[in-house]
């Protein structure tokens, strides 16, 4: 039952820092500001896009870290809660 334990801990370490590194990623892709002057051309539009598109892949990769670490804690917190009352040794 210890290493159970031990092993959902380090899981949900491990999911938490997945999920900020994910972030501190999307967190880092900037989109170029234009100008009123400056015309866009298709390949601008594709860049913008593209860009847009990376940022929320890395989003949704670090919401799926995160709901993992908070599945894993609510089962770790069910362990114990189940240790607790001597349903499990």
């Amino acid at each position: 039952m210890g290493v159970l334990i031990q092993i959902i801990d380090w899981a949900i370490v491990a999911a938490a820092l997945a999920s900020a590194w994910f972030w501190w990623l999307a967190s880092r892709q900037r989109v170029r500001r234009i100008s009123l002057r400056e015309t866009l051309d298709a390949a601008d539009i594709n860049r913008i896009v593209t860009a847009l598109n990376r940022t929320q892949i890395l989003n949704s990769r670090a919401a799926l870290a995160t709901a993992a670490a908070a599945l894993l804690a609510a089962g770790r917190i069910a362990l114990d809660a189940l240790s607790l009352m001597g349903a499990i040794g």
